[in-house]
């Protein structure tokens, strides 16, 4: 008979689950938990109260426990910067109606480079190496106004990229200029990622930037690796590409020659084979967007990707940006604010199918603070250039079940319940084991309206366990959740249990 450490009166009775945990049976290591900069960083780094900067940076980056021993912060290990293309110094006329979605650049209109451009976003990055955030990764939605085709930060012809071709060597220089100056301003870049989403058309002036096809992005990455070799810049890898959808690395879909992105760059016989390179990171990087609902299709995507990534020795998968986009056939629709379990709960279920059924090594959340009614935010805020409010969401609090406690070089390891042959999308879970292989790290989402016990095998009291559980109530909080063998998963909640050897 199990047990409960519950001081409600009403527990109901909780269904009983029993798991199968071996720490022997192994599957991807973890590289990194990430959100990127875009858009608001650029505001709020900069001109925003530094309390609220700081609350903000701790909120994100924080591994520290308060005084009760509850997460201060969501500890990632990895933050995205947005390297901007110039359009926000163009203003209005830059064709980009929304000036947040502008952003500034460090290249100038006379080839120089000033490095007090993009400050609010440097203050961030900075905060987060002070936190102890030991990756940094630039991304770049579009090249530098002075190398498109038409002077903006968009595209004109939806059909071709807008990358001047005969730029191609500065665009690499100016991505490698860029890495040079971080250093000297204190900040190291370990990776790059030059394009994103290639399949999207990028003509609508709605942001920065541009499509590109395979035979194009070779040509810019074969540069850029030629750039970081001369300079002996041999800690920044490069991240291709991208894709808008998990799909594309997999399939051309209705993007053909702008798609199939493992046999394109990883195929030995492929004349776009990028692989041999030294300066390019031996991962394939796609966001979850448009594959998540229904649930089926959910994992249907990615084991098709994942069998595909099977076939390259040694490839692995970064999902590298995901919010809630678009009505997910009906499940729930990414307009509108949802700082509550409804959006974290659907996003836990993203992350846990992406890590369980695609073997992701990486996991990105797209914008770190927002400013919109959408459900694009970890921390949210008014939309106010220079003060306003911050507000805390459960999706926040929902990755850092997964990004404070499982970090850089963990290692994922068998959990399956013992009777059951598919997977129950209301009650979802994983496991992990540190590399010193004296901590084990479960995580476990209940999206149901009954509490589940788990009783897991091999789980005795040679284990020291803790859980923290982010619900309506409860903000990635320390909270006793043990059974005599095993653990109560309450209702609509998010739970990380910690297992670890007692000395």
């Amino acid at each position: 008979m199990l047990s409960w450490h519950s001081n409600r009166e009403d527990q109901k009775s909780p269904d009983l689950i029993h798991l199968d945990l071996d720490a022997e049976t192994t599957f991807q290591k973890i590289d990194n938990f990430g959100a990127s900069d875009a858009w608001s960083v650029q505001f709020v780094g900069k001109n925003w109260p530094l309390e609220k900067r700081e609350q903000i940076a701790d909120l994100l980056f924080s591994t520290q426990n308060d005084q009760d021993g509850n997460p201060k912060g969501i500890g990632l290990s990895l933050w995205r910067f947005n390297l901007g293309a110039g359009s926000a110094e163009q203003g209005k006329s830059s064709g980009i109606r929304d000036e947040w979605r502008r952003a500034e650049s460090f290249l100038t209109q006379e080839g120089t480079y000033d490095w007090s451009k993009q400050s609010g976003q440097v203050w961030f990055a900075k905060a987060a190496k002070e936190r102890g955030v030991e990756q940094l990764l630039v991304f770049s939605n579009s090249p530098p106004v002075q190398f498109t085709r038409n002077g903006k930060a968009y595209t004109s012809d939806k059909a071709q990229s807008n990358l001047d071709p005969t730029k191609n060597k500065a665009f690499a220089k100016y991505l490698a200029d860029v890495t040079e100056g971080f250093s000297k301003i204190g900040l190291d870049i370990n990776y790059i990622s030059p394009i994103n989403e290639p399949q999207w058309d990028w003509a609508d002036g709605g942001q920065e930037g541009t499509p590109f096809w395979n035979d194009q992005i070779k040509d810019l990455v074969v540069a850029l690796d030629h750039e970081l070799q001369r300079r002996n810049l041999n800690t920044t890898y490069i991240d291709i590409p991208e894709t808008a959808q998990i799909n594309y690395l997999f399939e051309n879909g209705n993007k053909s020659g702008r798609a199939n992105v493992i046999q394109t760059f990883f195929n030995t016989n492929s004349k776009n084979y990028l692989g041999h390179l030294a300066r390019v990171n031996h991962a394939v990087s796609a966001h979850s967007y448009f594959t998540t609902s229904p649930f089926s299709r959910l994992v249907d995507q990615r084991k098709q990707l994942n069998s595909a990534i099977d076939e390259i020795s040694d490839l692995h998968f970064w999902m590298s940006e995901y919010c809630i986009l678009g009505d997910n056939a009906g499940e729930i629709e990414g307009n509108g604010r949802d700082l509550g379990m409804t959006a974290a709960l659907y996003m836990a279920k993203v992350i846990n199918t992406d890590l369980v059924v695609a073997n992701a090594s990486a996991w990105h959340w797209w914008t770190a603070i927002s400013a919109y009614d959408y459900k694009d935010g970890l921390v949210y805020i008014d939309k106010n250039k220079n003060d306003g409010t911050v507000y805390e969401s459960k999706m926040l609090w929902t990755l850092g079940n997964y990004s404070r406690f499982i970090r850089p070089g963990y290692t994922r390891i068998h959990l399956q319940e013992l009777e059951a042959s598919t997977p129950d999308e209301k009650f979802l879970y994983s496991a992990f084991r540190s590399p010193e292989k004296d901590k084990i790290v479960l995580v476990f989402i209940n999206d149901t309206e009954k509490s589940k016990a788990v009783a897991l095998s091999k789980y005795s009291e040679s284990y020291k366990a803790s859980s923290y559980i982010t619900s309506e109530e409860h903000n990635l909080e320390l909270k006793e959740l043990t059974t005599n063998n095993g653990f109560e998963i309450p209702e609509k909640a998010v739970v990380t249990v910690i297992l670890e050897t007692k000395s």
